[in-house]
C-alpha cells in the first residue's frame, strides 16, 4: 500500500510541472466565453431602411480577371456611382474600367489613404462604401449594409467577408480564420454596444458627412512621430468611434476576397495587419473615449494579451517531447485539434471537410503569435510589404520609378 501511495505521489510530482499550462487554459477559455456568449446572441439587423449609396475603391496593381469579376458584382447592386481611383502606373486596370459605366480617378499620389479621400470627396451620395479591388460582392450588400444605419447613431457598418474560390492550405486557413473572426470576435462587439474595433477595408459603409469630418485627422496620423501608412480601416473605424458614433458588423452581407496562396506573401500581410492592430489599440486604450465601450477594451486587451499567452502551448509540448512524456503530447495534441474545432464551429458547418486542416490551423496560429510580437518590437517601421510604397523622411513615396509614359501633370477624372 505504501509503495502505491509513493508512486502515486511521485506521478503526481512528475505532472505538476504542466500545472501553469492548466491554469492559463483555464483562464484563457474564460475569456473566450465572455466573447462568445454575447457573440451567439449576435442577429442582424432586419427592415427595408435604405439610403442612396456610392462605391470607391483604391486601385493598385490589381488582377484584371478578379477586378473585372468585381466591378461587375458593385454594379449589380444598384448603388448611385463607382468611383474607383487608379494608380497612373495601372494601365491594365485602367483599360479594364474603361468598359464599364464607372467614374475614374487617375492619381500619381503614392498609397491608398490618399486615394479613400480623393474617392470619397468625389461623391455626392449620404452613404460610402470603401472597397478594395479585389472584392466581389453578393447582390444585395448595398440592401443589407444600409439597415443598420436606421440607427443615426450608427457612422460605419462592416460585412461579412470570407475568401474568394480559396485554393490550397494558406487560402483555406485563411477563410477559418475569417469565419472565427465575424463569428467571435465582431458578433460579440457588434451585439455588446455595436463598436466593433475594426470595419475591414475590404468592404466598410459610412456615412460621408462623417468622412468628410475626419479627413484631416485621417491624412494626418502620427505613430511615435512617424506618419501612418497602412491601417486605414482601423483608423477610420477608431475616428468615428470616438467622435461618439457607432460600428456595427452586418453579418448578412457577404462578400469575397483573393488571400495570398504562398507563404512569404502571407507572412508580409500578417506583419503589416498586426503592426497596424498594435498601434491602433494601443492608442485607443491610452484614450478616454474607449473607456465608454468597456467590452471593447476588454477584447483588445485579450488581444494583446493572447499573443503572449498562445506561445505558451507550444513551450510546454516540446518541454513534453523532451521528457518523452508521450502521454501529454497525445493529449496536448489532440486537445487543439478539439478545442479550436469548438472555436470554429461555424466554418466547420459551412465546409465539414476543414476538420482535417484544424491541425494546421493550430500550427499557423502559433506562427502568427510570433508574428505579432514581431510587430511589437518594430512597430515604429512603416512599410507596406506587399505594396512598392514606403515612408521615408516622413513622407510616403513609391519604392519602385513611375515610367515616364504613365505621369500626369496632376490627377485626372474620366466619367
Amino acid at each position: 500500500m505504501s509503495g502505491f501511495f509513493d508512486t502515486t505521489v511521485l506521478d503526481f510530482r512528475y505532472y505538476l510541472v504542466y500545472l501553469p499550462l492548466g491554469i492559463l487554459g483555464l483562464v484563457r477559455w474564460t475569456c473566450w466565453l465572455v466573447r462568445r456568449a454575447p457573440a451567439s446572441l449576435y442577429r442582424p439587423v432586419p427592415g427595408d431602411f435604405r439610403l442612396p449609396m456610392s462605391i470607391v475603391v483604391p486601385v493598385y496593381q490589381e488582377d484584371p480577371e478578379i477586378f473585372a469579376l468585381a466591378i461587375e458584382s458593385w454594379l449589380a447592386n444598384d448603388v448611385e456611382e463607382v468611383v474607383l481611383v487608379i494608380d497612373v502606373t495601372d494601365q491594365a486596370c485602367q483599360d479594364i474600367a474603361a468598359r464599364y459605366p464607372v467614374t475614374v480617378v487617375i492619381t500619381d499620389v503614392p498609397g491608398k489613404r490618399d486615394a479613400l479621400v480623393r474617392g470619397w470627396e468625389a461623391c455626392r451620395t449620404e452613404l460610402v462604401a470603401l472597397v478594395d479591388s479585389d472584392t466581389i460582392w453578393a447582390d444585395d450588400v448595398a440592401a443589407e449594409a444600409c439597415k443598420p444605419f436606421a440607427d443615426p447613431k450608427v457612422g460605419g457598418v462592416g460585412t461579412r467577408q470570407n475568401v474568394y474560390n480559396p485554393k490550397g492550405f494558406l487560402q483555406r486557413v485563411n477563410d477559418m480564420f475569417l469565419d472565427y473572426r465575424y463569428f467571435d470576435e465582431n458578433a460579440a462587439q457588434s451585439r455588446m454596444g455595436r463598436a466593433v474595433s475594426c470595419l475591414s477595408g475590404r468592404t466598410a459603409v459610412y456615412r460621408r458627412k462623417l468622412l468628410l469630418e475626419i479627413s484631416e485627422d485621417f491624412m494626418a496620423e502620427t505613430f511615435m512621430g512617424v506618419p501612418c501608412m497602412s491601417g486605414d480601416d482601423k483608423r477610420l473605424t477608431t475616428l468615428i468611434l470616438e467622435r461618439g458614433h457607432l460600428a456595427f458588423m452586418q453579418r448578412s452581407a457577404r462578400v469575397w476576397s483573393t488571400f495570398p496562396g504562398t507563404v512569404r506573401i502571407f507572412l508580409k500581410q500578417r506583419l503589416r495587419w498586426a503592426r497596424n492592430t498594435w498601434r491602433s489599440d494601443l492608442r485607443a486604450l491610452s484614450r478616454r473615449w474607449v473607456w465608454r465601450h468597456p467590452f471593447l477594451a476588454f477584447t483588445m486587451i485579450d488581444k494583446g494579451v493572447s499573443s503572449f499567452t498562445l506561445l505558451f502551448s507550444p513551450i510546454f509540448m516540446t518541454l513534453a517531447i523532451v521528457r518523452e512524456d508521450w502521454f501529454f503530447v497525445a493529449c496536448l495534441a489532440g486537445w487543439w485539434w478539439i478545442s479550436r474545432s469548438m472555436k470554429i464551429l461555424p466554418h466547420l458547418v459551412r465546409k465539414p471537410s476543414s476538420f482535417f486542416l484544424v491541425p494546421g490551423f493550430v500550427v499557423v496560429s502559433f506562427v502568427m503569435a510570433v508574428v505579432k510580437l514581431c510587430a511589437l518590437a518594430t512597430i515604429r517601421k512603416q512599410r507596406w510589404l506587399t505594396r512598392q510604397v514606403s515612408v521615408e523622411n516622413g513622407v510616403v513615396v513609391r519604392t519602385a520609378p513611375v515610367p515616364a509614359q504613365a505621369q500626369p501633370a496632376q490627377s485626372e477624372v474620366v466619367a
